[in-house]
């Protein structure tokens, strides 16, 4: 026994020893909250994250519910307060862009990023919204307020390790050049590839220093190459092929070199639905196929589409209240045909019970009355004896007597003796047989006649008379 205990406890050392001996992974960024410690409890909460994130078998990702709790907190702070407010980072906001500042700022915003990545032969492309605009027209939509780009899991890497907090900057090649500086931000959560809590789905940015306008960076991994090999994500659940992206192809936009995913085509039907690249009216731009540009809607225009679509939510809402009453109707008149049948039911049930009970009174009465008779019989045969059980079954003539039948041709011969009563009950049960012995038994023997049957009896004693 003691043996084994000491194997048990030197075989615990060693698994003490090798645990202590792994290097906890840390994130090496060049920037001054990259001393932020993920606890142990954090790290544990992100490993469960990955499990609960990794796809089913029906292709679809098991979300998990946002905590606040474990994992890093929210880098990058928006100002919030209206749907405006969150495109702009909190360090450098000034106040809401107007609709000609903002393009002008998002325009050279995009041409400096793209010239800062092909300067340094970094690889990114066009993504979500920002896509969209390419595929019209190789512009930016002029209401998306995002601009959209993604990156690889190693080139997100190379720019925490190289280029993280660089400020880049840019001067425009126009005849009174724009000069502007802009910070490229690594979010320190980066080397996290899964969701984790949701604070850090955007993994860098690109920022205009001078108002908080930014391009949001995110980068896609193989998360899971061993079951699910050629699968890239994000950390917004955002998933493609590899033949969906790869080979890049080489494109303009806004007037420098850009790259766009080989099933560009593809990826926006997926994500915006097929009707996205057809449809030519909206958020109060129309498109022109002349100038093949997104172009504002006049007041009028205006006024006239929001009147269509007062009309239009009006009509669905009558539409709607009309479908509810149609609803309501049927339903009540499928409850009164319902009673209806329920009531019918409950008086063909009422009914059939009625004449079950009626029939099973009647049987009862039948049963009863049968036993009063045979009680009767039974109480006539004790107190007069088989004689008068014979005479009882005997039938009974015209003045009440018992009807005789006479033999005229031999009346004057000698009668047999009557058979005796006790010996012959099992043949008087039968009227046939009752008539054959009161044939048999003598005139003298039998009740008193009534005057016919005197006559008749005179009748057959004087045949020549």
């Amino acid at each position: 026994m003691k043996p084994i205990l000491a194997n048990f406890l030197i075989l615990f050392a060693l698994l003490f020893l090798l645990i202590e001996a792994v290097p906890t992974p840390a994130i090496t960024l060049e920037t001054d909250i990259q001393e932020r410690d993920t606890t142990t409890k954090a790290s544990s909460e992100l490993q469960e994250s990955k499990r609960i994130e990794r796809r089913g078998g029906n292709g679809k990702r098991k979300k998990k519910k946002k905590k606040d709790e474990g994992g890093l907190p929210k880098y990058f702070h928006e100002p919030g307060g209206s749907e405006l407010g969150n495109h702009y980072d909190s360090r450098f906001e000034h106040g809401i862009q107007d609709y000609a500042d903002r393009k002008n700022t998002q325009l050279h915003m995009l041409r400096a990023y793209l010239t800062f990545f092909h300067e340094n032969h970094l690889e990114t492309w066009l993504a979500h919204g920002t896509l969209l605009g390419w595929w019209w027209n190789g512009r930016m939509l002029p209401w998306d307020w995002d601009i959209d780009t993604q990156v690889s899991g190693s080139t997100l890497n190379y720019l925490g390790d190289h280029y993280n907090q660089t400020r880049y900057d840019y001067q425009s090649d126009e005849e009174v050049p724009v000069k502007r500086t802009y910070l490229l931000d690594i979010n320190p959560a980066i080397k996290e590839r899964e969701r984790g809590n949701g604070n850090n789905i955007i993994d860098a940015r690109w920022i205009d220093t001078r108002n908080g306008l930014y391009i949001d960076i995110t980068g896609l991994s193989e998360t899971h190459p061993d079951d699910q090999p050629g699968v890239w994500v994000c950390k917004n659940y955002h998933r493609y092929q590899t033949l969906d992206l790869y080979p890049m192809r080489e494109t303009m936009y806004e007037g420098v070199v850009a790259k766009v995913p080989y099933a560009y085509d593809r990826i926006l039907a997926n994500e915006y639905a097929p009707k996205a690249l057809v449809i030519t009216d909206y958020q109060g731009h129309r498109w022109d196929p002349i100038v093949k540009e997104w172009l504002p809607k006049s007041e009028e225009e205006l006024k006239e589409d929001r009147r269509l679509r007062e009309e239009k939510q009006r009509a669905e809402k009558e539409a709607e209240e009309r479908k509810k009453e149609k609803e309501a109707e049927e339903e009540m008149h499928k409850q009164v045909e319902e009673g209806k049948k329920r009531k019918v039911k409950a008086d063909v049930e009422k009914e059939l019970a009625k004449q079950k009970a009626d029939k099973q009174a009647e049987v009862k009465r039948q049963k009863e009355m049968q036993q009063r008779m045979k009680g009767a019989n039974t109480k006539g045969q004790h107190n007069h004896g088989p004689e008068h059980a014979r005479e009882n079954e005997a039938p009974l003539g015209p003045q009440g007597g018992k009807e005789k039948s006479v033999d005229h041709t031999d009346s004057h011969k000698t009668q047999p003796p009557p058979a005796d009563p006790a010996s012959d009950t099992s043949q008087a049960s039968k009227p046939g047989d009752v008539f054959k012995q009161q044939d048999n038994q003598s005139t003298d023997e039998e009740a008193p006649l009534g005057p016919q049957h005197r006559a008749r009896q005179e009748f057959s004693q004087h045949p020549g008379s």
